[in-house]
């Protein structure tokens, strides 16, 4: 299955290292930040669960639950979970899904077969409240993610979200925004009293 931004997030119940849930009475009314990686005890895979723990406040404060998923069973994740403090000394709180029949995984397309039959790929999934995907990003069984670029692209998408506005590249809070050109520049003068500043007709910026 394929899915796309824009996607409704499929829903699933499956069992998890804080117990059982189903994915979309999980999220609630908050962000979801689920991810996948490919197995438990291995080092890659390690230092993201420990990153995203580290992490833990910054993503509390955007609203936003983060979930992991690979494809072992419950015991496995919690045996994991132990050797992980005692490498790190850092306490994974967040739910670890157990998916050790691949049904989510594959729900999902976290299995890539030229990279492994049995094992998911790097996955990222950005879900809204309205449990729609956001954004998707698939990074390599040998690649660990970069956790500072999904906070930005979070933040991005709320700021996009509450002001109507779209993201320039390598944009950080605080920056200036763009106006989309779908929007006049009549609306744009209520929407921004501050004032904006036009470099073409179809390029806006403005800072918020």
């Amino acid at each position: 299955m394929t899915l796309r931004i824009g996607d409704a997030a499929p829903d699933f119940s499956a069992d998890t290292t804080t117990g059982p849930i189903k994915f979309h009475e999980w999220i609630g009314e908050e962000w979801a930040f689920f991810f996948s990686h490919p197995a438990d005890f291995t080092p890659v895979c390690t230092t993201e669960m420990c990153r995203t723990s580290q992490l833990s406040e910054q993503f509390t404060k955007r609203g936003v639950k983060a979930i992991g998923l690979s494809t072992d069973t419950v015991e496995e994740h919690v045996k994991w979970i132990d050797d992980v403090y005692d490498i790190q000394n850092t306490d994974l709180r967040f739910p670890i899904v157990a998916d050790a029949d691949l049904k989510i995984a594959k729900l999902y397309d976290m299995i890539h077969p030229s990279e492994c039959e049995t094992a998911a790929v790097r996955s990222v999934f950005i879900i809204d409240p309205d449990k729609k995907i956001r954004l998707t990003m698939t990074y390599p069984m040998s690649v660990g993610r970069n956790f500072a670029e999904i906070l930005r692209v979070v933040d991005a998408l709320q700021t996009g979200d509450k002001h109507k506005i779209a993201a320039p590249a390598d944009w950080m809070p605080g920056q200036d925004v763009i106006i989309p050109p779908s929007v006049s520049d009549a609306d744009t003068k209520v929407a921004f009293p501050q004032g904006f500043e036009t470099l073409r007709p179809y390029l806006r910026k403005v800072k918020i």
